[in-house]
């Protein structure tokens, strides 16, 4: 029982690890690198950091 368990487990691993490759692979394919590494909430905290120290002075 706890073989074929054994089994399951690692079965389902490969292909959790599978879907990440292909989601890795699509996303990349899909996406150009610009996208991928810009961020809303980059682009949010740097207006907010600019709101404070304008607001200081």
């Amino acid at each position: 029982m706890w073989t074929m368990i054994e089994y399951v487990a690692w079965a389902l691993s490969a292909v959790f690890a599978l879907h990440m490759i292909y989601d890795w692979w699509k996303t990349d394919t899909t996406y150009s690198e610009e996208v991928l590494t810009s961020s809303r909430e980059g682009e949010i905290e740097a207006m907010t950091e600019q709101h404070q120290i304008g607001g200081r002075g």
